[in-house]
């Protein structure tokens, strides 16, 4: 009896994905470090202690998250896809009748509830709901039409656009751009995993490129400004674009928090000033701004190692997917994996003057516990993929 036991704990130990562990265990070591650091040269700040000793019982409370979702198969994720769809769409609309007033005032956008203390961006939490829905839709679509078609892809586009448009339409009245982008990569990362047909793939390059081309000609002429401020666009989104194409512009204005955060990065040169030395301001670096924290902490060296510890936690992510054969699976990993990579690219990029500034998180490093949460949550569905590592086969009642 007690082999059969130790047996049974060396095969469960073996379901469990230690090497993604390993890795958002580092990713939280690094951002409790940097959520001291700045918190610690920061005047506003009380106790940089009480900033860190609460981003850590985020961490806690995700690590039970993980563990949590870790334990549930792929069968009980298709069943929970659309309640946790439907659930998140109710919180999107909720928000925008209670959103914190305070914060709508410091950011622009009504995204936040504020519960005292205690405040919460639903949007976080829908965007992996989005990617199970979505995983779903599209699993349903190909055993429905196993050969694939223009007619047939026409339809799944079509029907994973009518998933997405309402919470992109949530986000617009939320006056949160930066987030819509996030549920537009997760929408492109499915679509180029789906199987359609690449004569549609390029179709639709080629039309977001026109779109994207479109909105450029927008927001840096005159003209185009005039129509975009008819339709609901504000003079703070154009300040962004500004200080983002000229950061020399304005630097005590609507360019100071970019500004300070080129020069905190620059400062840092290849191994960095060291630990907690920090001498260049930068507004919001404990979130938003938390990688300029790390560069002047510790330098080109640094910021690389954080780059290879998400090269490695994506990597072992992909890993998980073509281990485990799921086609479901399958979807809601490269959804996840975009959620992840996209939020790495954006705030790296705009950190180091490449992207617009879009109020972006750096995924388990910045402070705050929505999106630390979505992001656990994240891990342990793709965990529970190695957990649950028989390939579960939908069988045909499963859509009747």
């Amino acid at each position: 009896m007690e082999l059969f036991k130790r047996q049974q704990r060396v095969d469960e130990d073996a379901r469990i994905d230690y090497g993604i562990i390993f890795s958002v265990m580092v990713l939280a070591i690094i951002g409790l470090i940097s959520i001291y650091v700045a918190a610690n040269h920061d005047s506003g700040t009380p106790s940089p202690w009480k900033m860190v000793i609460s981003q850590f019982v985020w961490y806690a409370i995700g690590a039970i998250a993980v563990f949590a979702v870790m334990h549930i198969d792929a069968q009980q994720l298709w069943t929970l896809a659309p309640y946790a769809y439907a659930l998140s769409i109710v919180l999107l609309v909720a928000v925008l009748f209670f959103y914190s007033r305070a914060y709508a005032a410091k950011t622009g956008a009504h995204s936040w509830f504020a519960l005292g203390p205690i405040t919460f961006q639903p949007s976080e939490l829908a965007k992996p709901a989005f990617v199970l829905m979505l995983g779903r839709v599209v699993t349903e679509h190909n055993h429905q039409f196993p050969q694939h078609t223009l007619r047939s892809d026409r339809k799944l586009i079509f029907k994973m656009l009518a998933w997405s448009l309402p919470i992109i339409i949530l986000m617009l009245l939320q006056k949160d751009f930066g987030t819509m982008l996030v549920f537009l990569a997760i929408l492109g990362g499915v679509i180029l995993v789906s199987g359609i047909d690449w004569r549609i793939l390029v179709s639709l390059v080629l039309l977001f490129s026109l779109i994207g081309g479109a909105a450029v000609y927008l927001v840096v002429s005159n003209d185009g400004r005039d129509i975009l401020s008819k339709i609901g666009f504000h003079a703070y989104q154009f300040e962004r674009i500004d200080s983002w194409l000229d950061p020399a512009r304005d630097t005590s204005n609507n360019s100071y928090q970019l500004w300070q955060t080129l020069k905190a990065i620059g400062s840092g040169g290849l191994f960095g000033k060291g630990f907690n030395h920090s001498n260049v301001y930068v507004p919001v670096r404990e979130s938003d701004m938390i990688f300029s924290v790390i560069a002047e902490n510790f330098g080109f060296v640094g910021a690389c190692f954080l780059v290879f510890m998400y090269f490695l936690l994506i990597s072992q992510m992909v890993k998980v997917t073509f281990d485990t054969k799921n086609e479901f699976y399958a979807y809601v990993s490269t959804g996840i994996i975009m959620m992840i990579l996209f939020h790495v690219f954006e705030n790296i990029g705009m950190s180091i003057g490449l992207l617009p500034m879009t109020g972006i998180p750096l995924p388990f490093i910045s402070q705050g516990g929505s999106a630390l949460i979505a992001n656990m949550l994240g891990v342990g569905i793709i965990m529970s993929m190695r957990y649950h590592y028989k390939s579960y086969m939908f069988s045909s009642n499963e859509f009747e």
